[in-house]
């Protein structure tokens, strides 16, 4: 394992200067990654050298483009342990996975696809079941599954510090789901998910489990086989990778026969006048030109991730997460939303979503941006986590295997100082 002060050097971005002439500290990564050099120079080549059509040409350039389009797919699947690369789909970021799914589950509830496509259906008298703590791009898809099909949606509540109570797991998944999406790890508390324990209950009933991977791919060793998942779909951008670029990971024989979302070229086997059959996954679900520079980018990354070791990475930002953690949770005026870090288990992700008593998100949020430290704010695309408790917004930090433990502590040590300068100590 190299150490994140060694990996930096791979990161130009982190040697830039920012708000009068301060030193980056990039606390941002959970909403988007930065890139190594690595995955920079694999894009460019791909520009420079082998630019071309994949899959549709018979000349040398289109080979080449096709072999490291295909060659970045098995390198992602390797990084997830995929059964093989043909279980992984190629889409525009972890929202489109998600709607894949959920929209190929729609159209085989309208019929499309056939009998074999049964096993999708759902309708009047279904539930599809997601959690209290879902991003937007793993609730909004379902509520539309629901307007168009009459399943009606529930989900599992979180206790106060964010985390999913297991007697509501064990109530709201009953024999009428058919459907249970839920985050392998939030983006607001940092909590990793007991997938284990969802997966059984899903199973009881004969429910698909659909797996929002979007914050666990690039910080923990995920084995999509292991957790026992139908579908789960992640991100190029958050995982050292290009924007423009996500996957979705299925079960073969599901993926087979799932109706597609997207029509046109490179999807179809035979098409007529009057029908058109579909072509075996991944293909069925790539119509038209592929983003290729950027399968190559995340193929790249994959490979990056893997030489570092997740299990690093998972280990190195546990500690992050205490240092961000601990720290903000002992400053007076200031609370910490979902449990403290245990460096000793990466059960909490290495990121930190606090609210200041007195001092919108925002403010807080320009106070670190002009000390040089990046984070976000606002309500991270989860309002209903948000709401659950009790405030509008917060201020996250989060932290990727290229942040140091003197990042961290920069962190909590300007946040500490954000009520004094808005006089809101009282």
């Amino acid at each position: 394992m190299r150490l994140a002060t060694d990996v930096r050097a791979d990161f130009p971005i982190l040697t830039r200067t920012v708000r009068n002439g301060k030193p980056l500290v990039y606390l941002d990564s959970a909403a988007t990654a930065q890139r190594p050099q690595q995955v920079l120079d694999a894009v460019a080549e791909f520009e420079r050298a082998h630019n071309g059509a994949v899959q549709r040409g018979a000349h040398l350039i289109a080979e080449e483009a096709t072999g490291l389009f295909e060659g970045a797919r098995a390198a992602v699947a390797r990084l997830v342990n995929a059964g093989t690369p043909e279980e992984l789909v190629w889409t525009g970021n972890a929202t489109q996975s998600i709607n894949l799914v959920a929209g190929g589950i729609a159209n085989a509830s309208a019929g499309i696809g056939g009998a074999e496509s049964n096993r999708f259906r759902v309708g009047p008298g279904d539930t599809i079941v997601i959690t209290e703590t879902e991003h937007h791009a793993n609730l909004v898809p379902w509520q539309q599954v629901c307007a168009r099909t009459g399943a009606t949606l529930k989900w599992i509540e979180v206790d106060d510090l964010g985390r999913m109570r297991p007697e509501s797991v064990a109530s709201v998944i009953d024999a009428s789901t058919k459907v249970v999406a839920f985050t392998a790890a939030s983006n607001v508390t940092g909590i990793v998910t007991d997938v284990a324990a969802i997966v059984a209950k899903a199973r009881e009933v004969g429910a698909l489990t659909v797996l929002d991977a979007c914050q666990a791919v690039p910080h923990l060793p995920v084995d999509v086989q292991a957790l026992g998942v139908d579908f789960a779909a992640f991100s190029g951008h958050k995982m050292l990778g290009p924007t423009g670029i996500g996957a979705l990971w299925g079960r073969k024989s599901l993926l087979d026969v799932l109706p597609p979302v997207v029509f046109g070229g490179g999807s179809v086997k035979t098409v007529t006048m009057e029908a058109t059959t579909w072509l075996d996954a991944p293909h069925r679900f790539e119509s038209g030109s592929q983003p290729v520079a950027q399968a190559v980018g995340l193929g790249a990354a994959a490979d990056y991730l893997m030489a570092f070791g997740m299990d690093n990475v998972a280990r190195h930002e546990a500690r992050l997460a205490q240092i961000m953690r601990e720290g903000v949770s002992e400053l007076p005026g200031v609370r910490l939303l979902g449990p403290v870090g245990d460096a000793t288990k990466a059960d909490v992700l290495g990121l930190a979503a606090v609210v200041v008593d007195g001092v919108h998100a925002h403010d807080v949020g320009q106070i670190l941006d002009d000390a040089g430290i990046a984070v976000r704010v606002g309500h991270h695309c989860n309002q209903p986590l948000h709401r659950r408790f009790g405030v509008v917004s917060s201020t996250r930090a989060s932290a990727h295997l290229y942040t140091t433990e003197d990042e961290a502590r920069a962190f909590v040590d300007v946040l500490a100082t954000v009520r004094t300068f808005f006089g809101v100590n009282s």
